[in-house]
Order: C-alpha cells, then sequence, then structure tokens
C-alpha cells in the first residue's frame, strides 16, 4: 500500500453532523474527497470496526511503528545522551517488535541496515531504504525531528533549528529555583521521614516490570526533600513529557492571554484551509474557541480517543513526518463545541495553531522567552514538526528538575523567584473542572488533571500534569507540596498518581 498523508485524515468538511456511535468505514473519506451532506447520514449508519482496526491501515500503522522508533532512538541517544543498549532495553520497551538491536546498528551509507545511525550527523534510520523506512534527525534546541517515509537524512529539506540550550552544568552556580544550588533541604520536623522513605520504595519497587519509575522528586515548601534516580538517570536526563507537555502548553497560553494576544471565549485566529462544501465565512469551525480547545470539547471528529492515533490520527505527526497544523485542521465538526469531553492531540496543536497566528515571528523564541528562561528551565528542548510548528501536545524533552521548577510556579500562585509570571486566574481556570468533564468524574481541568469526584482519600484540590509513560507533575497548592514522578512504563502501565500522592502524604 502507497501511504500519502493526505488520504489518512478523516474529515467532514466543516460540514455539521450529530454525533456518530463510531466511524462508518469509508464513508469519512468519502465525504473528505467530495465534501457532501452525506456526513449528516454517519449517525444512522451501521456500526463498523474502529478505523484502527482496518486492514487497510496496515500500511501507515507500519510507518508510524517505524517512525516511533526513529524519533524514541534519535532522542535517547541525542537528547538524553544515554547509551544506546539503555535505550534499546527502555525506550524502546514501549515498542511490541522494534527492529533490530545495539549488536545490529549499521552505518546510514548500509541502504538494507534496519537500524542505521549517523553519530556525526545526529540522525537514525530505521527499516531499509526504499522500504518505508523512517530518519529522525537531531535539530539544535529541539531534538529529533522526524521525516517522511524513505527520506535520507543528507536529502532533507531545510529543519528548523534553534539556539542551543546550555550544558548541564550552565546553573550549577546559580541558587535555586533558577539554578541548582542549595537546591536540596532537610525535611522539617513536620515531615515523617520514614513515611517519606515508604513512599519512595513504593513508587520504586513497582509489582510489575511494566512501571518502570526513573526517578521521584518530592518538593515541600520551595525545596526539595528527597530525590532519588533509578540506575541510568539523574538531575539533568532528559526524557520525554508525552502529554504532560499539554500542560507547558497551557501556560503558554495562558501568557498570551495575559498578553491580550488571545482570549478564551474568542473563536481561534485560524483559516481552517478551504471547504469544498461551504465558503470560508460559513465553516462552522470558526465558532471554535480557545476555552475548547483547552477544554478537550472542541467538538471536531474524534480521530487519536477512537484508536486511530497510530494510524489516521496525530501519530502522522508524531511519527511520520505530516504536519501537525494541517493533521489538527483537517477535521470535521460533528458535536456541538463544549458538550462532549474528547481527549484529543490535535486540540492541544491547535492552541499551538493559535499562537502561531498571533506571533508570527516571535513564535519559535516565544516559550523559551516567557517561561523557559524566566524559570531557569535550561535543559527543557520543544520539539517541532519539519514545518517548524511545535508539537506541544506530546514532544517536549526535560529533566526532573525543570519539571519541578514548572510545578513550583503553580503551587506558588504563578510566582516563581519572587516574581510573578502567571496570573492566578489563570491558574484557577487549569483546575477547575471543565464542563464536559462531568461524564469522565470532573478529572480534567484546562489541559491539567484533576482529582476524580469520586476519590476521597486525597485532597480534591490537587492537580496534575499526565503523560503516557508516567510523566507526572503533582501539585497541591495548599501542601506547598510538589511531585515529580518519570517513567518508562510500558504494556498495561497502570501506576496511578493519586495512589502517590496518597502515600506521600502519609509522610505529612
Amino acid at each position: 500500500m502507497k501511504w500519502k498523508a493526505s488520504i489518512m485524515l478523516p474529515t467532514v468538511n466543516g460540514l455539521t453532523t450529530s454525533t456518530p456511535k463510531a466511524p462508518a468505514q469509508g464513508l469519512c473519506r468519502r465525504v473528505q474527497r467530495l465534501g457532501v451532506a452525506l456526513a449528516l447520514l454517519s449517525s444512522a449508519l451501521p456500526a463498523a470496526p474502529a478505523e484502527s482496526h482496518l486492514p487497510y491501515l496496515d500500511g501507515p500503522r507500519g510507518i508510524i511503528q517505524r517512525g516511533v522508533q526513529a524519533v524514541l532512538l534519535c532522542n535517547g541517544v541525542f537528547t538524553s545522551e544515554r547509551p544506546l543498549e539503555a535505550v534499546f532495553r527502555e525506550e524502546l520497551a514501549y515498542l511490541k517488535a522494534p527492529l533490530g538491536n545495539p549488536a545490529t546498528v549499521g552505518e546510514p551509507s548500509d541502504a538494507a541496515a534496519e537500524v542505521a545511525i549517523d553519530r556525526a550527523a545526529r540522525s537514525v534510520r530505521i527499516g531499509a531504504l526504499g522500504q518505508q523506512s523512517v530518519s529522525a534527525r537531531y535539530q539544535p534546541g529541539i531534538g529529533c525531528v522526524v521525516l517522511p517515509p524513505d527520506t535520507s537524512p543528507d536529502e532533507a529539506a531545510p529543519l528548523p533549528t534553534l539556539p542551543e540550550v546550555p550544558d548541564a552544568t550552565a546553573n550549577d552556580a546559580l541558587p535555586w529555583p533558577k539554578g541548582d544550588l542549595n537546591a536540596l533541604a532537610e525535611p522539617g520536623p513536620e515531615v515523617d521521614q520514614a513515611a517519606l522513605a515508604a513512599a519512595s520504595a513504593w513508587a520504586f519497587e513497582r509489582p510489575t516490570a511494566e512501571q518502570n519509575t526513573t526517578a521521584l522528586l518530592i518538593l515541600h515548601r520551595g525545596k526539595i526533600i528527597h530525590e532519588r534516580y533509578a540506575p541510568g538517570f539523574d538531575q539533568d536526563t532528559r526524557t520525554r513529557t508525552w502529554s504532560t507537555a499539554k500542560s507547558l502548553a497551557v501556560t503558554l497560553m495562558g501568557l498570551l492571554v495575559a498578553e491580550g494576544k488571545l482570549a478564551l471565549d474568542d473563536p481561534l485566529p485560524l483559516s481552517w484551509g478551504l471547504s469544498r462544501a461551504l465558503s470560508p465565512e460559513a465553516d462552522p469551525r470558526r465558532a471554535i474557541t480557545l476555552r475548547q480547545v483547552l477544554h478537550m470539547s472542541s467538538g471536531l471528529y474524534p480521530v487519536d480517543s477512537w484508536g486511530g492515533e497510530y494510524a489516521i490520527g496525530s501519530g502522522l505527526a508524531y511519527w511520520a513526518g505530516a504536519s501537525s497544523q494541517v493533521g489538527a485542521q483537517d477535521r470535521g465538526l460533528v458535536r456541538t463545541p463544549g458538550a462532549v469531553w474528547d481527549y484529543e492531540n490535535y486540540d492541544t496543536l491547535l492552541a499551538v495553531g493559535a499562537m502561531k497566528a498571533v506571533l508570527g515571528e516571535r513564535y519559535l523564541t516565544y516559550p523559551r522567552e516567557v517561561l523557559l528562561d524566566p524559570l531557569g528551565m535550561d535543559r527543557t528542548l520543544l520539539s517541532t514538526d519539519r514545518f517548524g510548528d511545535f508539537i506541544l501536545s506530546s514532544q517536549v524533552y526535560t529533566s526532573p528538575r525543570d519539571l519541578a521548577r514548572f510545578g513550583l510556579l503553580y503551587a506558588q500562585g504563578g510566582v516563581f523567584a519572587g516574581e510573578r509570571l502567571l496570573d492566578p486566574a489563570w491558574i484557577d481556570f487549569v483546575r477547575t473542572p471543565a464542563p464536559a468533564s462531568a461524564a469522565i468524574d470532573n478529572a480534567y481541568g484546562g489541559h491539567f488533571w484533576l482529582v476524580p469526584s469520586t476519590r476521597t482519600d486525597v485532597p480534591a484540590s490537587a492537580f496534575s500534569t499526565s503523560g503516557n509513560r508516567g510523566q507526572y507533575v503533582i501539585i497541591l497548592p495548599e501542601q506547598e507540596l510538589v511531585i515529580v514522578r518519570r517513567g518508562l512504563d510500558w504494556g498495561k502501565q497502570g501506576f496511578d498518581r493519586w495512589d502517590l500522592l496518597r502515600e506521600v502524604l502519609k509522610a505529612f
């Protein structure tokens, strides 16, 4: 099957339909091509298999599988700076059937090699050339950028770059929290140190190998009172945040709102492209607001949440060289915006598109200018697709201490190192349940996760970032508490951040 990104992204060209029970086989692609009112019939058709289970998607699934390995291997070696053997053993444990092994890695000149690494060019290729291989190349200040299938890193169009971040020792002499000097403090007399150690053991000594804790930091009253790392990791090791990146994204949105460049209840400043069925002015998607996408309730056609992430959804941008912005905007409206909670990476990327629209030339430098540098997050790389659009729904590489700094910003009400950076009203927004999240026990706010209303064993006021493979920053402002847990979980996973909070609170 010859893969083309343009035919793998379902859309209904802006037409409003009723909520479908399941994607009707073939209908969405037919509507994408013709832009006709048949979309109105989609909810009345018999249920069909989820998109990700349809056999004609085997081609893109295979490409994405190779792309996942290319990006994780490239970032593991060149961004995380971890040994090749460790990357295969831990980062790639996430994959069901990774290609090759450390002993079989070939040179880029070997077109038949299943895995090729060019250390001079800092690039990785997965799959033999000419057989829908996928390559990723490290770019200064950004991390590894994935290329389209069978594109050689040497032949790729110019990729985005940013100034390289400082090395790991750059802020050793700066006082905490902007630097690492005096970051550690002894727990106060109100802290039961035996219970604290027990909570740490609970986090690291899991009953299954699928839960692999790599770092645990516990901060109280602004200082680190407990810090522990798995072998091969330390305070400077940069690993992927996965969807914890969404909480960084919403913070940037809050700064743009404070500047008056965006407003929560204004329509997103996006063009939405052309529709064969509607004029741009009549496109109903033009009414979708920033609040609605930050609440994961855009009303647009569901892709990732229906099992299509690794076949037709955001995985095309994450792992296969497609545009993150084209994919995010190439979905039709199937529900009333704000009415239904539906977790979609593309909703985050719509907010990122709005950020680009209002910032123009400042876009690529803005996150470091207003957030990363003020917080001293020197070890953090915000990655982009090959078109220079931030993939702030998932692709950020950062260290445990940088995430601790980010957590402190929220735990201290938007004040960091004595300077107000974030409006307290924005913190109230992100930790207030999204109206449509009532369907999931009010567990989601504005790109932060909340304690489910059905849980009574931890304070309801806690809130958290959440990323695949166990990336959590848990914040409890009333206790002046921040918990950072990094992981390389895989398989069924199951690490529960609120259980971790419960265990840590036994020490207070």
